[in-house]
């Protein structure tokens, strides 16, 4: 049987890959993706011609059938979402399933996670944190879920986009207005910014400006014990 490997990818600065993901995306017969054009000038950047099969993830499923076909012919194959570690909040969970049940091997290559990158510079003391990656979009919804989140005595990593991020942050502030978060945006990029203090402030901040760009995660400091 073959092998499949999990191969985490910078978020943004691409200085932050691995030697061993370079390695392995050089080794492998075949290169699997969420989107071959972005996969494509990582490739390009590290000087490696790989053929590419697509796993979108609108159709999981068509695209982990592909590949383990490839991996049924002996192939290695390296999977790589957009960004990120596969699987956090992007496809890959589906392909890794099938593999192994497949009898494959399955094997992390890890790396950047903005999850990760959040939680080392957010400044924020926690014994346990839970990721929850996109809240719904539907406002009842995301107040519900927040409201659940921010009553644990634990922390929560939030995604977020930026024609959302105030709408989250009003919430956020409405729940508990002095509660500490930290906010990340276009992390390890040319315009990486951290924006951290209470929950008010924060959203202040951000509804004050004209135009928001970039990719946003939250974290959010636990409940204080009753």
């Amino acid at each position: 049987m073959s092998t499949l490997y999990m191969v985490a990818t910078p978020i943004g600065n691409l200085e932050d890959i691995t030697l061993r993901a370079v390695r392995i995306l050089g080794e492998a017969d075949t290169v699997a993706c969420e989107d071959t054009r972005h996969t494509s000038r990582l490739l390009n950047h590290l000087g490696l011609k790989k053929p590419l099969v697509a796993c979108y993830a609108y159709d999981e499923a068509k695209g982990s059938a592909r590949v383990l076909g490839l991996l049924a012919e002996g192939r290695i194959i390296a999977y790589c979402s957009d960004a990120g570690t596969p699987c956090i909040s992007d496809p890959g969970t589906l392909l890794a399933r099938k593999a192994r049940e497949a009898g494959h091997e399955v094997v992390p290559i890890p790396g950047p996670s903005a999850f990760a990158a959040l939680v080392s510079a957010g400044g924020v003391f926690f014994k346990s944190v839970s990721f929850e990656g996109f809240l719904s979009p539907k406002p009842g919804r995301r107040r519900s879920r927040l409201e659940e989140l921010m009553s644990r005595e634990e922390a929560a990593v939030l995604y977020e986009s930026p024609h959302r991020i105030v709408k989250l942050l009003a919430d956020i502030a409405d729940i508990d207005s002095e509660r500490y978060i930290s906010v990340g945006r276009e992390m390890t990029k040319l315009h990486e910014e951290f924006v951290c203090g209470s929950a008010q402030l924060v959203h202040q901040d951000y509804a004050g400006r004209q135009s928001i760009k970039g990719e946003f995660a939250v974290l959010v400091s636990p409940a204080k014990k009753a």
